[in-house]
């Protein structure tokens, strides 16, 4: 096959005033290249799988720095649509410090990346062995209708190919209401094979109970033909599929980065899943890569495989049933 994963979404420009100070105080702002389905590209990418990312992308320097750097970590970015007409998206954040939590100010409307439509997907890779496995997320589908739209083509031409379906619900409340976002996960979330979402979101979206064990069952009732992959924050994760349900305890990690933690966890759990991994073992890959990301600055999940593999190996037995 062409690639191990497709992925498909925007990547913005992020950008944060040095650590401690305030967006309010900044004078100067450190630039990171930032955006959920690329950081889980990134991360497959360093654990050795082969990830093609698609997007629509502004043809101007700043673009061009955006993709770079994706593609520096051994993403194939060559499936790029490229124009003049729009701009790149841009998010602010500011690191929180107890009792103040972390902002997020986003301005990325009329981005590129919302304007995508169903043409810009390649022919090229849309054919029974281009990839196994594609990924998406709801901040795509929450940028515009059009690239809904293009994520949901993608997604029915995925499993038309036969390739895995993996979707992470990613709700972002600066972006749609927990009410659209329902409505507007329901289809992919139907289709997919593998469902990620914190529980923070299973309550908020699918009003599920704050029980892990019961939340996943109840997204398992609605949706019972995916595993639910089920991140629990400081408490590790868990998983259901079928009539197995395994929870796994976090990883003890720093407070470094903790942007793009969550797509770490993805990459790390579709690099179990996709090279033959148990359950379980996925789990781990997971949490284990989480921490990790925990240790590096910025958002992008630069995982490297041999030390995250030396912590899934260190916590075999570390999973509670």
């Amino acid at each position: 096959m062409s690639y191990d994963v497709i992925t498909l979404g925007e990547t913005m420009l992020r950008l944060s005033p040095p650590d401690p100070l305030r967006i309010e105080q900044a004078t100067s702002y450190e630039a990171h290249v930032g955006g959920s389905e690329s950081n889980v590209a990134v991360g497959l990418a360093r654990l050795g799988l082969r990830v093609a990312w698609l997007s629509r992308m502004t043809d101007n320097a700043l673009g061009h720095s955006i993709v770079n750097a994706i593609r520096a970590q051994g993403v194939d970015t060559s499936h790029v649509t490229w124009t003049a007409e729009d701009r790149v998206g841009l998010y602010f954040y500011e690191a929180g410090s107890a009792p103040r939590g972390g902002r997020v100010i986003y301005d990325r409307a009329n981005s590129a990346a919302a304007h995508m439509q169903p043409a810009d997907l390649p022919d090229s890779v849309m054919s029974s062995d281009g990839a196994r496995l594609v990924h998406l997320t709801g901040i795509t589908l929450a940028l515009s209708d059009s690239a809904a739209q293009t994520a949901l083509a993608l997604a029915q031409s995925a499993k038309q190919q036969g390739w895995q379906l993996s979707f992470d619900v990613n709700y972002r409340q600066l972006l749609w209401s927990a009410e659209a976002a329902r409505e507007g996960c329901q289809a992919l979330a139907a289709m997919a094979d593998i469902l990620f979402l914190p529980l923070r979101d299973a309550e908020n979206l699918y009003h599920t109970p704050s029980d892990p064990m019961a939340a996943v069952e109840r997204m398992q009732q609605m949706f019972p033909q995916a595993t639910i992959v089920m991140t629990l924050g400081d408490e590790g994760a868990i998983a259901g599929r079928g009539e197995t349900t395994l929870q796994q305890p976090a990883y003890p990690a720093g407070s470094v980065g903790r942007v793009g933690g969550g797509d770490a966890f993805v990459a790390g759990y579709l690099y179990g899943h996709l090279t033959g991994a148990s359950l379980d073992e996925a789990l781990r890959w997971g949490t284990a890569s989480a921490a990790y990301k925990y240790s590096i600055v910025g958002d992008m999940a630069l995982l490297d495989r041999e030390p995250i593999r030396q912590l899934v190996n260190q916590q075999q037995q570390g999973l509670v049933r």
